[in-house]
């Protein structure tokens, strides 16, 4: 069992990678990558998919550093937030630090959500970690989705003079709590 490390290898230049894990909705993943992949951007990006944590071993020496995690959460399966709290467990305690969001996904249908809202509320608030809520069914949200964690992605690759993800992942944080 390995834990992911935010500076276990050297940065690339003009170059970046998220890894995406879901609970469940493989679909919505794929989605947002590719809503993610068409975006104009001035750095190479890569976009790792995988269900769960520890990640395989035996691939280590071919996978680029990791500048950002971002946990899929559906509201509708009780089965993706066990997911997503079991791979925590994995997560070297460095990437809390600015380098790991939420992503809530199936808000919009409340009366048929099995995951209370409290719950991702209080695991964003127990890793300092933002909880962005999104529903991808709709074009333009998963766009704006991908426009922004495109964004964090380039903060917490340092392609941003003067911004770290530490400050950066502060500022939305406390948006969130007023």
């Amino acid at each position: 069992m390995s834990l992911v490390r935010p500076f276990d290898k050297l940065p690339t230049l003009n170059s970046a990678a998220i890894l995406q894990l879901v609970g469940t909705d493989e679909r919505r993943q794929q989605q947002l990558a590719e809503a993610i992949l068409k975006e104009k951007k001035n750095f190479k990006i890569n976009i790792h998919v995988a269900t769960s944590l520890p990640l395989p071993a035996e691939r280590d020496h071919v996978r680029p550093r990791i500048n950002l995690i971002a946990f899929m959460i559906n509201m509708q399966s009780k089965h993706s937030l066990r997911n997503v709290e079991a791979s925590l467990s994995h997560i070297d305690a460095n990437f809390f630090l600015g380098k790991v969001c939420f992503l809530i996904t199936g808000v919009g249908r409340m009366n048929h959500c099995s995951v209370e809202m409290n719950a991702v509320r209080k695991l964003g608030n127990l890793y300092c970690s933002p909880v962005l809520f999104c529903e991808l069914d709709s074009e333009g949200i998963r766009v704006a989705t991908a426009q922004r964690l495109l964004r964090m992605l380039q903060i917490c690759a340092g392609h941003v003079p003067g911004v770290s993800a530490l400050f950066f992942s502060s500022l939305m944080k406390s948006s969130i709590d007023e």
